[in-house]
């Protein structure tokens, strides 16, 4: 978003009146989805049975829900032109798909050598970069929406051929040379496939459908002056649903064992800002500007906990501590970027001059 006329001066100082009290809503979101799961079991009982194998369907419906704005403002004929800066794609794709990865199994393994079962969830969780919350965390710090879009598609290929390998190298050739005993995963690319085309597919394709028919039906000054204002509420409202169904389905296992919660979170946390830091320093570094520093820094940040906890639930059960840890991973990012947003506008006051260039 650049601050080139009145209108979107405007929208930064709406955005600006809404993250000051974002962390407020988001925290009070958790808050009521843990004394939801933990004092109404049969609430949660009922949001269970709305599922189709690993995927919950009510939570599915946040998650597209919530993707499904940012989306829309994406004009998908301009993101060939994002590629034409070779080197910050591949920086992304270093930090990304090199650094991430190496950096969550040292953590896992420092943080979890004593409790194998959270160790290897951990590390599940790292061997994907993210690819549906990365594009809210992108909006609400404004980052450049088409990189983003294009990484986000980079990084969904990458996944669907190479997260297998990924995984038996990491759990069956670098575990070893800790001391620890390796794991094979056995998971297929179609089932990989299956896990990235229904959460991210699916907001792609409605957007992409949306924006081409509004436009060539309406126009496009109709479609971003009346459309877009419309549909971009749905993000904060969908985000504050998927929360509070998300922290409500462990909410009990929250409260019943805090310690392992913790112990799980603190390597989270440090990965979340390690990641996010690297990224934008090596890419500040390299000459990008904010909005394309910020898609890049976030892309690199967060991970695909949906692939992690399907993996996870499709081979070592529901009732796992790799499932348990792939659960613990979101409600750990979700605080977490928050704060990384609001780090990202304080990086934007002190290393970067509006308009954006």
């Amino acid at each position: 978003m650049t601050l080139n006329n009145d209108a979107s001066v405007a929208d930064i100082k709406r955005l600006n009146f809404l993250d000051r009290f974002l962390t407020l809503w988001i925290f009070s979101a958790m808050t009521i989805g843990i004394a939801i799961g933990y004092n109404f079991p049969s609430f949660v009982h009922v949001i269970n049975s709305y599922s189709k194998g690993t995927t919950n369907i009510p939570l599915a419906i946040g998650l597209i829900l919530m993707m499904y704005p940012p989306l829309t403002k994406v004009n998908f004929s301009q993101i060939p032109r994002v590629f034409k800066n070779p080197k910050l794609v591949l920086l992304s794709f270093l930090i990304t798909w090199i650094v991430g990865p190496l950096l969550m199994c040292l953590l896992s393994v420092f943080f979890l050598h004593d409790t194998p079962d959270y160790m290897t969830g951990l590390i599940i969780i790292g061997l994907a970069p993210c690819i549906a919350m990365v594009i809210v965390w992108n909006e609400m710090a404004e980052g450049n929406r088409e990189l983003v879009a294009g990484l986000v598609g980079i990084n969904s290929l990458i996944q669907v051929f190479f997260f297998s390998l990924y995984a038996y190298f990491y759990l069956e050739i670098i575990l070893p040379l800790f001391g620890i005993k390796g794991l094979s995963i056995n998971i297929t690319i179609v089932e990989i496939a299956k896990t990235i085309g229904f959460y991210l597919g699916i907001p792609f394709v409605a957007a992409i459908a949306s924006r081409y028919l509004l436009i060539k039906i309406k126009g496009e000054e109709w479609f971003v002056k009346k459309f877009i204002p419309v549909v971009s509420p749905v993000t904060l409202i969908a985000l504050l649903f998927t929360i509070v169904i998300m922290f409500s389905l462990k909410g009990g296992m929250i409260v019943s064992i805090p310690m392992d919660v913790l112990k799980i979170a603190l390597p989270l946390v440090i990965y979340f800002a390690v990641m996010f830091l690297l990224m934008f320093y090596v890419s500040k570094h390299a000459g990008a500007n904010y909005s394309d520093n910020i898609a890049l820094s976030f892309t690199a940040s967060g991970n695909n906990f949906e692939l992690a906890i399907a993996v996870s639930i499709g081979v070592f059960g529901i009732n796992s501590g790799q499932a348990f840890a792939g659960v613990i991973g979101p409600l750990v990012e979700v605080p977490a970027l928050i704060l990384l947003v609001k780090l990202a506008y304080f990086f934007r006051k002190k290393y970067y001059r509006l308009p954006d260039n």
